[in-house]
C-alpha cells in the first residue's frame, strides 16, 4: 500500500516532534514514524536544560534563537512539562576559570544575553550548599529547564490534532521521496525528515553521526536549597573533547527537592548498561562541589546516547545527494535546547521564507571532516 503526504518525519523525539508541530502550523499533511515510545531515547534521558552556549558563533546563534522560541511558547506548554527559568551558574573553581567567566560574560553581553559575574562571596550567598572557597560564577539568567519528554509529547499531539498521522513502525529505508516501513507500506512525500537521532546514519549513511554515551542520576530529597542549574566550567572542556571519556559537575534542582545529577561522556561504547566506574566518578565529582550529596541516596540511574557531529554543530537541512531528504539530527547535548530552532529553520527554508538566522552553518553539505565511529 502507498500513501502520499506533504512530509514524512522519521523519529518522534523532541526534534522530530518539534518539526511535526512546525510543519502542521504550515498546513502540511504529515506522517510521523516512530517505532518506540514518543519522546523516548535521548529525549527521555536528557536533563532538559535550555541553555545558551558559545562554543562557536554558529552554536551561539542557534542556541540563543531557540531559547527565545522556548520563551515565546512557554505560556502554552502544559503544566506537566514543568518549564521554568532558574538560570545557570557557570562555576569557576579558581582564578584561571574566573578569567573564562569574564570572557563568557563579554561575549554574552555583546549578544544581548542577560548575565552577571558573581565573585566568590556573592556565589556563596545565593547557593550556600556549594563548597566554600570557589572563585565565583557567571549567572546566565534566562537559561531554562523543561521536562523534555512531556514537551515532545505535547509538540507531537499538536501535529496529530492538526494534520498528522502517526505510524508505530520501523523504517527500513528512506530516500528519493519515499519511506519504506517494515509492514511493506510506502509513504511518499517531497519532504522526508531524518530526525532519528543516534540511528540517523543507519537510514542516511551520508550523515556524519557519532554516538556519545551519557549517564544521569536522580538523588533523593536534598536537605538544602539549590535554586539554579549548577555547572562547572570544566563541563565545556569535556563537551568539546572528541575522544576522551569525561565527567563534569552538572546538577539541576527539581521541584520536589530532588537533584538531577550529571554529566558524563563516553566514546566508542555500544552498551546501554550503567558503567559503574563512570557513574562513580560522576557522583564523586558532584560531591566535590555539593558536599551535602554525600549523605543523600541515589534513587535512579540511567544512560542515553547523544547523536553528535565532529564539529559540534547539528545537521539541519537538505542532503546534497538527495534533495528530498532533510536532516534534523546531530544535536548532541543540545537537542532539547535547539529543537524549536531546528524545526523553525527547516519549516522556513522548505516554505521559501527567509530564516531568522542563516541555515548555512548547519547544512549537511558543509565540510566537517571524516566520519568516525
Amino acid at each position: 500500500m502507498t500513501k502520499t503526504f506533504d512530509a514524512v518525519i522519521v523519529g518522534a523525539g523532541i526534534v522530530g516532534a518539534a518539526c511535526a508541530m512546525e510543519f502542521a502550523r504550515d498546513g502540511m499533511n504529515l506522517a510521523i514514524v516512530e517505532k518506540d515510545e514518543i519522546g523516548g531515547g535521548a529525549t527521555a534521558a536528557a536533563m532538559g536544560h535550555v541553555v545558551v552556549l558559545a562554543g562557536s558563533p554558529a552554536q551561539l546563534a542557534l542556541t540563543r534563537y531557540s531559547q527565545l522560541l522556548w520563551q515565546t511558547m512557554a505560556g502554552g506548554l502544559p503544566r506537566e512539562a514543568e518549564y521554568a527559568r532558574p538560570g545557570t551558574l557557570w562555576i569557576a573553581a579558581d582564578d584561571e576559570e574566573m578569567q573564562e567567566v569574564r570572557r563568557k560574560d563579554r561575549i554574552y553581553r555583546e549578544h544581548g544575553i542577560p548575565c552577571q559575574v558573581l565573585e566568590g562571596p556573592a556565589l556563596a550567598r545565593i547557593e550556600p550548599a556549594l563548597r566554600g572557597g570557589l572563585a565565583g560564577a557567571l549567572e546566565v539568567v534566562e537559561d531554562a529547564v523543561v521536562l523534555s519528554q512531556a514537551a515532545a509529547q505535547f509538540f507531537l499531539q499538536h501535529a496529530l490534532t492538526a494534520r498528522g498521522t502517526l505510524y508505530r513502525e520501523t523504517v527500513t529505508a528512506m530516500g528519493s521521496g519515499k519511506v519504506l516501513l517494515s509492514s511493506g507500506e510506502e509513504l511518499h512525500a517531497p519532504v522526508l525528515v531524518n530526525a532519528a537521532g543516534e540511528w540517523a546514519a543507519e537510514l542516511t549513511p551520508e550523515l556524519t553521526i557519532l554516538k556519545r554515551k551519557g549517564h544521569l542520576a536522580m538523588s533523593g530529597r536534598f536537605p538544602a536549597v539549590v535554586s539554579h542549574q549548577l555547572v562547572e566550567l570544566g563541563y565545556l572542556k569535556s563537551a568539546h573533547s572528541s575522544t576522551l571519556d569525561s565527567v563534569a559537575f552538572n546538577v539541576q534542582p527539581r521541584s520536589n527537592g530532588q537533584l538531577l545529577i550529571g554529566s558524563s561522556r563516553q566514546y566508542g561504547v555500544e552498551s546501554r548498561e550503567v558503567d559503574e566506574d563512570i557513574l562513580g566518578r560522576m557522583l564523586r565529582r558532584a560531591t566535590e562541589y555539593l558536599p551535602g550529596l554525600a549523605s543523600v541516596s541515589i534513587e535512579r540511574t540511567w544512560t542515553g546516547f547523544r547523536a553528535a557531529t565532529p564539529d559540534k554543530l547539528p545537521l539541519i537541512g537538505p542532503l546534497a545527494e538527495d534533495a528530498t531528504v532533510f536532516a534534523a539530527t546531530g544535536h548532541e547535548g543540545l537537542g532539547i535546547t535547539t529543537s524549536l530552532a531546528t524545526a523553525r529553520l527547516l519549516a522556513d527554508s522548505i516554505a521559501g521564507r527567509r530564516t531568522a538566522i542563516p541555515i548555512e552553518p548547519y547544512l549537511p553539505s558543509r565540510s566537517i571532516g571524516e566520519k568516525r565511529g
